[in-house]
């Protein structure tokens, strides 16, 4: 069965759709079992992790730091943290490990796990990094003040998940009609919300980091560029969801991929926001007073 074969999601008559009712990332849409899911995971990558690790250096992850990589997804981050950065470890944690137990690698241990769970305790860390993650999930300030809890005295949460661009006055073109319903699409399904993640900066510091600092990188959208691949992917595997919400039709989506192919593209891709806050050394606290 095709995208364009498979049944739309619609809620009974007059039931108003809630968030996450249809399941969640990786189930509904975007499973790993699916043919070419590390594929479009990799395109991401290929977008945004010189970008990601430029921040974790620049926050000092190195020799001796213990990191946790939380939906570490195919394992791109993580691999190069240990051989790029030369940190001693990496804990690799996804709800599905596929991906990360197809290449070994010294100092990478992998970790099957949900995060939501409460028994989620795997230790503590001089980094905790989650991209993409929490865009997906419910119960945000809890999450984050359990990954900051993860965090050692004297270091770093790093956050980073997308901000969408495609505000009412952006100009109508077939690819912000496809984005603006991805996001209505994946949220009344999914649950995927991306409205909150300007206040992540509020939300670490209200789970006790500081100082809190944070950064927006926007990949330039060109022809055959990892990130128009990963875009025209996703819509295609997320197709039923867009549809589904009025706002595009199957040809639409079909003329979204074609604009994000050719030179006529003008736009913005959706912004990756990053945001990092320190866990107070308490010895040096104590040293101050």
């Amino acid at each position: 069965m095709t995208p364009h074969d498979e049944p739309p999601i619609r809620p009974p008559a007059g039931q108003v759709p809630q968030p996450g009712r249809d399941g969640r990332y990786g189930e509904t849409f975007f499973s790993p079992a699916a043919a070419g899911e590390g594929e479009r995971i990799d395109f991401g990558a290929l977008a945004y992790d010189d970008i990601t690790m430029a921040r974790l250096r620049a926050l000092g992850a190195g020799p001796g730091w213990r990191c946790l990589d939380v939906g570490a997804g195919t394992g791109t981050v993580s691999r190069r943290l240990l051989e790029e950065a030369g940190v001693a470890g990496v804990l690799a944690v996804d709800r599905d490990v596929r991906f990360l137990a197809e290449r070994a690698l010294p100092g990478l241990d992998v970790l099957e796990a949900d995060i939501t769970g409460a028994d989620f305790a795997p230790g503590r860390f001089q980094l905790v990094h989650a991209r993409f993650v929490l865009m997906h999930l419910p119960e945000h300030e809890r999450l984050i003040t359990a990954l900051a809890g993860l965090v050692a005295p004297g270091g770093v949460l790093v956050l980073s998940d997308a901000v969408d661009l495609t505000s009412d006055r952006t100009p109508d073109t077939p690819y912000t009609s496809a984005m603006r319903a991805m996001w209505r699409g994946l949220r009344s399904t999914i649950g995927t919300d991306v409205s909150w993640v300007p206040s992540y900066p509020q939300l670490l510091r209200g789970a006790g980091l500081e100082p809190v600092a944070a950064e927006i990188h926007v990949p330039p959208l060109r022809p055959g560029s990892p990130i128009s691949r990963f875009w025209a992917d996703t819509w295609e595997r997320s197709r039923r969801a867009m549809v589904a919400t009025g706002l595009v039709d199957d040809a639409g989506v079909d003329a979204a991929v074609r604009y994000l192919g050719s030179d006529a593209c003008a736009a913005l891709s959706a912004g990756m926001l990053t945001v990092w806050g320190w866990k107070p050394d308490q010895q040096a606290l104590t040293d101050k007073g």
